[in-house]
């Protein structure tokens, strides 16, 4: 599923397109030897969402011509989900100064920002990076902080839509997220709620703080009569992404992830942006600033492309009926 952000997407283009995949061997050279860049992600280092996006991430530096062991150094640091030990790790990553850092989302840009105003960083999957205050704005962000950005404004109103298509009759959705790992949420709300005026649906938002908030929130949106969840991109609940499928299931209440790996796990519909994209796209930004582009100069983007997966097995379970209209807009549909 195409969604265009063509003029910042022209402006990547502008920067990236004269810049030849040429070795950097002498430059690295010149510049004093091997460059250090630091990799900072949420979530565990086995989190099936994105274990295989290290490998993209260094493929795409060696097709640019930075080769570990050679003229580059990675150095990766897990969250696993905890906000505390991501401040903490943000912090020694800082200690050490690498010459960049790539950091996987909003709950790892905050405390990296707090911790540094001069090492550049490089963020994948940030949702309201302008809203949230890492950057001045999307064309021109100004300080040490670019990236690629998770959300695109009418994001949450296609959400609502689409469950709308699979549930006729929805007239109350929940939205579910953790204020701490989420905190770009707001921006999200407002476009499900711009979507759901028009539809005649009521949105309450419903936030989980830790794992045992997870059950009574559900069992109370059943309780109320809610049609539906969404789940916003947040890594509490890609945390927690069995125990949600699961009560989800129980509940009978349709739920629309942000997370692939989670149709997989038996959620019924997932709307992802591409992360290998996003990772690709990182590797060319972070070769630009290892090449003397300040990171303010270079535009944050908004996502190109979502992909949509739904799953058949659980649309059956909780008696949806998917017309050839709905399955049309699928990227994948899982039997």
């Amino acid at each position: 599923m195409r969604n265009g952000s063509g003029l910042l997407r022209r402006q990547l283009f502008a920067f990236l397109g004269t810049v030849a995949a040429a070795p950097r061997l002498a430059l690295a050279q010149q510049s004093g030897g091997t460059k250090r860049i630091g990799v900072l992600m949420p979530t565990a280092e086995n989190d099936p969402e994105v274990s295989d996006l290290g490998a993209v991430f260094r493929q795409a530096l060696q097709e640019l011509g930075w080769v570990g062991g050679r003229n580059l150094r990675i150095d990766y640091r897990w969250g696993g989900g905890d906000p505390r030990r991501i401040a903490t790790l943000a912090q020694q990553m800082v200690v050490t100064s690498p010459d960049a850092i790539l950091a996987g989302g909003a709950p790892v840009v905050a405390p990296l920002k707090r911790a540094t105003s001069t090492i550049p960083i490089v963020f994948i999957s940030a949702s309201d990076p302008v809203g949230q205050g890492f950057v001045r704005t999307l064309a021109r962000p100004g300080g040490n902080i670019t990236g690629f950005s998770n959300f695109e404004p009418g994001m949450g109103a296609k959400w609502i839509a689409l469950l709308k298509q699979m549930v006729p009759g929805l007239a109350r959705v929940g939205v579910l997220y953790n204020p701490a790992t989420a905190p770009y949420v707001p921006a999200f709300l407002h476009s499900v709620e711009a979507g759901a005026s028009t539809l005649g649906v009521a949105v309450q938002d419903v936030a989980l703080h830790e794992d045992g908030d997870i059950d009574p929130a559900m069992a109370a949106l059943a309780r109320k009569g809610a049609g539906g969840i969404l789940l916003p991109s947040d890594v509490f609940t890609l945390n927690h992404a069995s125990t949600i499928v699961t009560l989800a299931n129980q509940y009978r209440l349709p739920a629309i992830y942000a997370f692939r790996v989670i149709a997989l796990q038996g959620g019924l519909v997932s709307w992802s942006v591409d992360l290998g994209e996003q990772m690709r796209l990182a590797a060319k930004y972070i070769d630009r600033i290892l090449s003397g582009t300040a990171p303010g100069d270079l535009p944050v983007l908004l996502p190109s492309r979502f992909s949509l997966v739904i799953n058949k097995k659980t649309a059956a379970a909780l008696g949806l009926e998917l017309t050839p209209a709905i399955l049309a807009q699928a990227d994948e549909v899982i039997e």
